[in-house]
């Protein structure tokens, strides 16, 4: 009886835990704002990285008021040009 009861606990242990995702950084941003969000009773709270600013002045804009702080996207490649959009080339018949 023992053994049914411990499989059907660690089980719903496991239905239960939340996933965790993994945090992606736009290496086309070269700043991102770090947002804190409050955790609820007993904690838990959801940060997450919003990159999607051109400079430093502009996220901080954004961020004003907000519990949220900018910093720079450490993958963001500084010593490589913007890419350029890709063109589609029109099948010739």
């Amino acid at each position: 009886m023992r053994l049914p009861i411990l499989t059907l606990t660690a089980i719903a242990t496991l239905f239960v835990a939340a996933d965790a995702s993994a945090q992606t950084y736009d290496p086309r941003y070269p700043v991102c704002m770090h947002v804190y969000t409050p955790g609820g009773f007993g904690g838990g709270g959801g940060d997450y990285f919003d990159c999607s600013f051109t400079s430093l002045p502009q996220c901080r804009a954004t961020a004003s008021g907000r519990s949220a702080s900018c910093d720079v996207n450490p993958y963001y490649r500084f010593d490589q040009p913007p890419q350029q959009p890709r063109r589609r080339h029109k099948k010739q018949h």
